[in-house]
């Protein structure tokens, strides 16, 4: 094969498909981007065989075929290179890489040894892009990292009354999202992993959602990101969402943030930051025995059946939270110390963050 392409169109395009790309893998083959030209259209894949990116532009084409190339020198190449034309040529044991002066050569891949890629039908539910991608950030922030639990590194697909409802727990924090009006069917735990990538991959404007028996599938103008499902029972989280609070301050969210950024100065993760709500707002105080503390007052509009209640929370936690939460208002409903406090916009329909308390 053989091609030729703007410098920046073609960064792009493997730029994004190398986001599924494993750096670490038993598969020296799945470091490698899946390279296909015919007509006048260059697609790359790449895969981890979890998370699978493919994507396309259109291109110069001198020679037809198809090659596995090694993704990460692929796309740094091809971006250190001046601005204007980049060719690729690729035979049977060079990749040669040229733009205005420099000029890379590689070695493939095997292309028999590329996991076998179906074609996308995309005959899913359209969504909106935007607002698809900011529930995407929301939810997956209280998604766990930790491998060794991997029903927690997923966020659950379920149908809802509103439409579609999204849930991730790390089993410390729960955040759920409700898309009213997306009426995608079925049930499936997505990896956060996988979800955080479709923005940078293949967001667009419009984008095409489907629940497939063992994968999610998303598509757009700009390509499609398939994400293989996490087999396993989601935590039953409803228990931990009660129907009724009997305390709650509502706040500024910036004030708010910036009270937290100033906590961080002092805290750490395992230094709780504690807040007491009262009438008039919400003081916010945090101690460290080696360093010293910090304390301030916020205003805000309390109401409840004690004259005042306080609670613990992990500062980044919280932080996390109140950053995810759509407009200028937070809300922070608590029963008592002990239970968790739940965050959302003051509204309770869309958003809404449940955090556990720590014990102080």
């Amino acid at each position: 094969m053989r091609i030729r392409a703007q410098r920046d169109d073609l960064a792009d395009v493997l730029t994004r498909a190398n986001r599924a790309v494993g750096t670490r893998t038993a598969l020296p083959v799945l470091q490698g981007l899946l390279c296909e030209v015919s007509g006048n259209t260059l697609r790359v894949t790449g895969t981890d065989l979890d998370v699978t990116v493919r994507t396309q532009t259109e291109v110069e084409v001198m020679e037809e075929g198809r090659a596995v190339i090694p993704g990460r020198y692929l796309s740094e190449a091809v971006r250190k290179m001046p601005a204007g034309q980049v060719t690729i040529g690729v035979d049977d044991t060079d990749i040669e890489i040229q733009g205005n002066g420099p000029r890379f050569t590689l070695r493939p891949l095997a292309v028999d040894d590329f996991p076998t890629q179906e074609d996308v039908v995309s005959d899913g539910v359209e969504v909106d892009g935007d607002a698809f991608a900011d529930a995407i950030g929301q939810v997956t922030i209280a998604a766990s990292g930790d491998g060794a639990r991997p029903i927690l590194t997923g966020v659950l697909f379920e149908t809802s009354d509103e439409g579609l409802r999204m849930v991730a727990t790390d089993s410390y924090r729960l955040a759920k999202r409700e898309l009213a009006g997306v009426g995608l069917e079925g049930t499936g735990l997505v990896p956060a992993r996988g979800l955080r990538e479709l923005p940078r991959t293949i967001g667009a404007p419009k984008v095409t959602a489907q629940l497939r028996e063992r994968e999610a599938v998303f598509t757009s103008d700009r390509g499609s990101l398939r994400l293989r499902l996490i087999d396993g029972n989601f935590p039953k989280y409803q228990s931990l969402l009660p129907d009724t609070y009997p305390n709650q301050v509502v706040l500024n969210k910036d004030e708010l943030l910036e009270a937290l950024g100033r906590v961080t100065l002092v805290a750490e993760d395992h230094i709780p930051v504690r807040l007491k709500l009262t009438d008039g707002g919400v003081e916010v105080a945090v101690t460290r025995q080696d360093v010293g503390g910090e304390t301030e007052h916020l205003s805000g509009e309390f109401s409840g059946s004690d004259d005042e209640v306080s609670i613990a929370f992990n500062p980044r936690y919280l932080q996390d939270g109140v950053a995810a939460i759509s407009g200028d208002s937070v809300r922070i409903r608590v029963i008592d110390s002990f239970k968790p406090g739940v965050l959302d916009a003051g509204d309770g329909t869309e958003f809404l963050y449940l955090l556990m308390p720590v014990r102080v």
